[in-house]
């Protein structure tokens, strides 16, 4: 049995190939949008794509289930589980073959064999595969692909269709189902891997761990949210308590997912631009240089992201599919900078202006900043906004309510977009998170907006730290 992991570090994002060496067949598990690293993989290890599977229809990147069965001609095996509203829409459309599976189905490449079993909680529709190696003689399963069901540390948050996609009122009935998956999880052998689809940094869960796998022995042991499993109430408050607020792409990712994913025959090639051609005001400028230099001078209008897993929450949240995108980056960041914005299906990158161009260029504008010393003499002796400043916490919820500048608006950086009328263009906004690099990129974003904002360097630990005055709920 052939079983690799391919990871993209910036969505924390694990897709599997797993193959029969004997028959030269195999799968692909929940693949990414640029489906050519798999149809390599592959190839280099003397396989033939023949299936493609998923665990569920993803929110946070667009599947290539779909691109990878065009060009292989390889079958795909989708959840026929969940009810009407999230069964998958597209394969009606025809141009691939495609079965339906139920729990308990099977299908095999080679003399692998794949076994569906219904995970629902996280999402209606959600299946994890038991893994059997029948070529070696095995009569039990080696292993799970848990998708977004199980991870190292944590479970899949059940609050997404509510949160991300809109469906008023569901995520405690989720979390009840989700409580019935794990308590089913339980009872499975130890001896088991545990195979998930997301590791730290995935919006996909509130406390993952950065180990790719894991067993079940050990997740039953230490698995935070499994130790809650079986007492119904108690779980249903533990797993939707502190979950971070989705990027709100996530909502576009369900629906593309599920009716149809824009196919990608190549990858865009954007060439090299010169800077003084490159207006902010027709099309959206990312900038991925370290904060300092993008802080001391960007091209006007730029939107500002780190290359981490901030890159695709905040080119998500901040620009649009139609919209046309230049990159600032170096030359050798291009490539991986595309791939990163095409699986959340920003396709329309027109070009890329190096970082060393920027320099000398006359029409940079500097984002303002300043540090907490500066902001508490800036709100008063006593802490109270004056009338020319006001607070922006970019955090997460959950954060804010743990201790806040007093007086401070909480809107997640990721979910900014649609609040922004909320913001006062009458006075002077400081924006902090936790330690400054979520509020930089909302710092940018609203300056876009036409809005007079400046970011707190170090955040909110750099305020506790100065002795800043801290409310808590």
């Amino acid at each position: 049995m052939f079983l690799r992991m391919i990871y993209d570090d910036r969505l924390a994002q694990a897709a599997y190939v797993i193959g029969c060496q004997r028959t030269g067949e195999a799968v692909v598990i929940d693949p990414e949008r640029d489906v050519d690293r798999y149809i390599a993989l592959a190839a280099a290890n003397g396989l033939k794509i023949t299936a493609v599977t998923e665990t569920h229809i993803h929110a946070d990147f667009l599947s290539g289930s779909r691109e990878l069965a065009r060009r292989t001609g390889a079958t795909v095996y989708l959840s026929d589980e969940g009810g009407p509203d999230w069964t998958y829409r597209w394969p009606a459309a025809g141009g691939v073959e495609v079965r339906l599976l139920k729990s308990g189905d099977t299908f095999k490449v080679g003399n692998i064999q794949l076994q569906a079993v219904h995970t629902p909680g996280h999402t209606p529709e959600h299946l994890m595969f038991m893994v059997t190696d029948l070529g070696a003689g095995a009569t039990e399963p080696i292993g799970i692909a848990t998708g977004d069901f199980v991870f190292v540390g944590d479970l899949g948050r059940p609050d997404l269709l509510e949160t991300a996609a809109g469906q008023a009122g569901v995520k405690e009935g989720f979390a009840r189902t989700l409580n019935q998956s794990a308590v089913k999880f339980l009872d499975l052998p130890d001896y088991l891997q545990v195979w998930p689809a997301h590791g730290a940094g995935s919006a996909c869960g509130k406390a993952l761990g950065a180990v790719p796998s894991s067993t079940v022995g050990y997740e039953k042991r230490f698995n935070a949210s499994l130790r809650h499993a079986g007492h119904e109430r108690e779980f249903v408050q533990f797993i939707l308590d502190g979950q971070p607020a989705p990027p709100l792409y996530f909502a576009r990712m369900k629906a593309e997912n599920r009716d149809g994913v824009p196919p990608l025959p190549e990858l865009p090639h954007p060439g090299r631009l010169d800077a003084g051609a490159v207006d902010g005001r027709t099309v959206a400028i990312l900038d991925t240089r370290p904060w300092p230099a993008f802080r001391d001078g960007h091209l006007p209008g730029s939107l500002w992201a780190p290359v981490s897993t901030q890159l695709p929450m905040v080119a998500g949240s901040y620009i649009e599919p139609e919209q046309q995108i230049v990159l600032v980056c170096e030359p050798a960041q291009v490539e991986a900078l595309v791939r990163d914005l095409v699986r959340i299906g920003l396709d329309r990158v027109i070009g890329y202006v190096s970082a060393a161009d920027i320099a000398g260029n006359p029409s940079l504008e500097s984002t303002p900043e300043i540090d907490a010393a500066q902001l508490k003499q800036r709100l008063g002796r006593h802490g109270g906004a004056d009338s020319g400043t006001f607070i922006l916490d970019a955090r997460n919820e959950h954060e804010h309510a743990e201790g806040a500048i007093d007086g401070a608006l909480n809107i997640a950086h990721t979910r900014l977009g649609p609040r922004v009328a909320e913001l006062p263009t009458d006075r002077t906004i400081v924006c902090h998170c936790r330690s400054g690099v979520r509020s930089a990129a909302a710092t940018a974003f609203l300056r876009r907006q036409g809005l007079d904002v400046i970011n707190l360097a170090g955040g909110f630990l750099a305020w506790e730290s100065a002795g800043g005055r801290v409310a808590r709920a």
